[in-house]
């Protein structure tokens, strides 16, 4: 294996395990309320991008790919959806961790790819391959145990499975370097996290600066706890094949889940276990499927040299 792909795969098997772990952060802020800590999110994660584009001396790309976007209202638009869906995404799971509930949301993202390929299908037109439906009857089968069994549809994985699957389409749009992009996303909604931090300084006086000096620099520390994982994981992607990606993206899920039912007590019932084999086995046929293909597609190209 070439020492670069050596460098991708630790890069991004270490943005996976920064994100696995990113739980742990948002249960020091337990007693903040998720939309608080949405709007610190958000409006700390700007502030720290723009530091990251000057010191990385990307701001004048930065203000040449503003400029540009804004003269295109397509972009616009994907802009603004996206920021908006990454904002949803980041508050389901915030709320679901301090709920107690990440075992539901590291299902989320465990049928988070099978969810953006269906989304491919029915909004790019993308056709199923065998593999890919099969792969989709037993995740179904899987999220069904769960709905029948407790009679409650499990909208946290749901939720964070869609709206980052719809996420992703949206940046698809967005043709950008992620570093510039994240600054983009979050500068759109930074201005309205501000106004909701004004808002609860006013009204409620339990805002920023106004709690314990441990809070505040946790919630200050989220703008790097949320840049610094996608930070690694751009960099690393950019070396290694799209398959290894899609490995290696289950090292989060499966550390939440861990974190979830051995650190944090949730319950996990042989209900539950039955439904991730569920899942397990379509995400296993599923990547699989696309390792071969990738595979296929590589040697296709080399013939074709």
């Amino acid at each position: 294996m070439r020492s670069e792909e050596q460098v991708g795969i630790f890069y991004t098997a270490f943005s996976y395990f920064l994100w696995g772990i990113l739980p742990i952060y948002w249960k020091w802020l337990g007693d903040v309320s998720a939309d608080e800590i949405l709007a610190n999110r958000i409006f700390w994660s700007f502030w720290f991008m723009l530091l990251f584009l000057f010191v990385t001396k990307r701001w004048k790309n930065f203000v040449s790919y503003l400029k540009s976007s804004l003269m295109k209202k397509k972009q616009v638009g994907a802009l603004a959806v996206a920021s908006l869906l990454v904002s949803t995404n980041w508050f389901i799971y915030i709320w679901a961790v301090n709920s107690n509930q990440m075992v539901e949301a590291s299902l989320g993202y465990y049928i988070n790819p099978l969810v953006s390929v269906l989304l491919g299908v029915f909004i790019l037109k993308e056709s199923l391959s065998k593999a890919q439906i099969v792969s989709f009857a037993l995740a179904t089968v899987g999220v069904l145990i769960l709905t029948i069994s407790y009679g409650q549809f499990p909208w946290i994985a749901i939720g964070l499975a869609l709206s980052f699957g719809l996420y992703g389409l949206a940046k698809k749009m967005i043709k950008v370097d992620s570093a510039i992009g994240l600054t983009l996303e979050t500068m759109t909604v930074a201005p309205f996290a501000l106004i909701y931090m004004l808002y609860l300084t006013a009204e409620q006086k339990e805002s920023l600066f106004q709690l314990s000096f441990q809070t505040d620099i946790l919630l200050i520390g989220a703008g790097a706890a949320t840049a610094i994982p996608l930070l690694y994981f751009s960099k690393g992607a950019q070396q290694i094949p799209l398959y290894m990606v899609g490995f290696l993206q289950y090292i989060a899920p499966t550390l939440t889940l861990i974190l979830g039912i051995f650190v944090y007590k949730e319950s996990f019932s042989e209900t539950h276990l039955l439904s991730f084999l569920f899942i397990w086995a379509a995400l296993s046929i599923f990547t699989v499927s696309r390792m071969q293909m990738a595979r296929r597609q590589r040697r296709e190209k080399k013939l074709s040299a």
